[in-house]
């Protein structure tokens, strides 16, 4: 009997040794920072350059994941006068974003805009539309509280009906971001 018993006490303190060694996805403390964004975006919209402005900012988690939102607007004029601004678009939303290695100088970043927005033409309705805007930025830590991105994407629009597509609101986007926080 005592031999079962020194056996079970045996079995029972090996399973709480091997409970308090499991792996997890999330294990000790827990580091964050945060940042905001001055960000300009060049693009085309309706076979036009266009330049867009907004800024973005985002909770950083472990120093790998942001959580955040971002908002941008049409800056430049689109269509035939350079004096009247016959096109207006913005669209913001959440980002969600990826951090590989921001301990290096360079860096890269993956992270994706999921939102809104709002396009109006000179005789027409405002339309609304969705915006899904996928970037990969090359980062270079220049001080610890600031970096620099330049990177690029496709936003992706749907729901425009009226004198824009959304062929004509989709297109490829270069991106400059200058970060500022903690890191």
């Amino acid at each position: 009997m005592k031999k079962i018993a020194l056996t079970l006490l045996g079995i029972l303190a090996t399973s709480s040794v091997a409970a308090a060694q499991d792996e997890t996805l999330v294990s000790g403390g827990l580091e964050s920072g945060g940042f905001g964004a001055p960000v300009v975006k060049f693009s085309d919209v309706g076979g036009d350059f266009a330049v867009f402005v907004g800024g973005r900012g985002g909770w950083i988690i472990n120093h790998t994941f942001v959580l955040g939102a971002g908002g941008y607007g049409l800056a430049s004029n689109i269509g035939e006068s350079p004096f009247v601004r016959e096109v207006e678009f913005g669209y913001g939303g959440l980002e969600l974003e990826y951090i590989n290695r921001s301990d290096k100088i360079f860096h890269f970043s993956i992270y994706t805009l999921i939102g809104g927005g709002g396009v109006t033409s000179l005789f027409d309705v405002a339309d609304g539309v969705f915006v899904l805007e996928p970037v990969v930025n090359l980062m270079v830590n220049v001080t610890k509280w600031f970096r620099v991105g330049a990177g690029g994407g496709y936003r992706f629009v749907s729901g425009a009906d009226q004198d824009l597509s959304n062929g004509d609101l989709s297109a490829f986007v270069g991106v400059l971001t200058f970060k500022f926080g903690g890191f």
